[in-house]
């Protein structure tokens, strides 16, 4: 009978974001599949240039979706009183996200050129870490040397010695460092309840660290 030990640790790591996301929503509804195109590139074309003269580069402004759908409408046949669909119109969908280093004075101007478009988009703010690879790393090690305290105290207790590392097991996952202080909504809500001052929102924000675990399990040979 092998003679070994299991044991599963957890890291834990609480880091404070140090960049920022803002995804983008713009909406754009016609009876004609055309002009609603038409109308989203437009709207796309206005925000691209309003992060251009916050002195934006082009490339930081990224699509993340496009796609137009079909509207419809259930009614009720008047003749033969049969629930049927009728097409109203066109439906074009088109999603940017842009990422850039945490700045209140940057993120107010950010937002309070968003509140000024046309489009009137709807919007997402995260908090993320601009390192999440080195922070994984870190959380797994911190997994798999609590997985090895916890071993060394059993081992202790029971009178044997830990030998060599048989086997570990992690199940790989999406782990997301990122902090979301606010849902998706429309910037004339947000605005609404916001200082305004001559060219920005006065923003100030003080978003939590972000918090994430993980585990480990290796099993030890037991001497």
């Amino acid at each position: 009978m092998d003679r070994t030990i299991r044991v599963t640790g957890k890291g834990v790591l609480q880091r404070t974001p140090d960049m920022v996301r803002i995804r983008i929503d713009l909406h754009d509804t016609d009876k004609e599949y055309a002009k609603a195109l038409e109308r989203s590139l437009r709207h796309a074309e206005e925000v691209k240039q309003a992060f251009s003269d916050l002195e934006f580069q082009k490339s930081d402004l990224k699509t993340l979706s496009f796609r137009v759908d079909t509207e419809y409408e259930s009614y009720q046949d008047e003749t033969d009183h049969v629930w049927k669909q009728r097409l109203l119109g066109y439906r074009a969908v088109h999603v940017l996200k842009v990422e850039f280093a945490r700045d209140p004075d940057r993120l107010g101007r950010v937002l309070h050129m968003i509140q000024r478009l046309p489009a009137e988009p709807e919007f997402q703010l995260e908090y993320f870490l601009r390192d999440a690879e080195a922070a994984k790393a870190e959380l797994l090690s911190e997994a798999v040397k609590d997985s090895r305290r916890k071993a060394a105290v059993l081992a202790d207790a029971a009178g044997v010695k830990l030998g060599e590392i048989l086997n570990i097991d992690y199940s790989f996952g999406t782990i997301e460092f990122v902090s979301r202080p606010m849902n998706k909504m429309a910037m004339p809500t947000m605005a609404a309840g916001m200082a305004m001052e001559e060219d920005r929102l006065s923003f100030d924000i003080d978003p939590d660290d972000i918090r994430v675990e993980d585990t480990v399990t290796v099993i030890w040979e037991i001497l």
